[in-house]
């Protein structure tokens, strides 16, 4: 059973940047496939960002393209969102997520464990 637990999220300006981690449990992490997901009021939790085990290949949502990094550091067991060029619809909670397969998933029903989630506002 993985624990996961984010830190890292707090109030910005638009424009400016955060970084976002994911502490794992335990050592598992590193042969599971990671995310990060995000869910604003009143909106369905939608995804953001997914890398796989080894950290090779990553998948990023549309909105995000260009400005988010999803990285990985498999010895600490810590997964990463760095968050470039805020945006006021950046704004939600948002989850990191991990499953027990090799290949990016970006289907929120797929992944087994959960954090329990790290607030991001942005707003001037």
């Amino acid at each position: 059973q993985v624990q996961l637990v984010e830190s890292g999220g707090g109030l910005v300006q638009p424009g400016g940047s955060l970084r976002l981690s994911c502490a794992a449990s335990d050592s598992t992490f590193s042969f599971f496939t990671t995310g990060w997901f995000r869910q604003a009021p009143g909106k369905e939790r939608e995804f953001v960002a997914t890398i796989t085990p080894s950290g090779e290949e990553t998948k990023y949502a549309d909105s995000v393209k260009g400005r988010f990094t999803i990285s990985r550091d498999n010895a600490a067991n810590t997964l990463f969102l760095q968050m470039n060029d805020l945006k006021p619809e950046d704004t939600a909670v948002y989850y990191c997520a991990a499953a027990p397969h090799t290949i990016l998933i970006y289907v929120a029903s797929l992944y087994g464990f959960w954090g329990q989630g790290t607030q991001v506002t942005v707003s001037s």
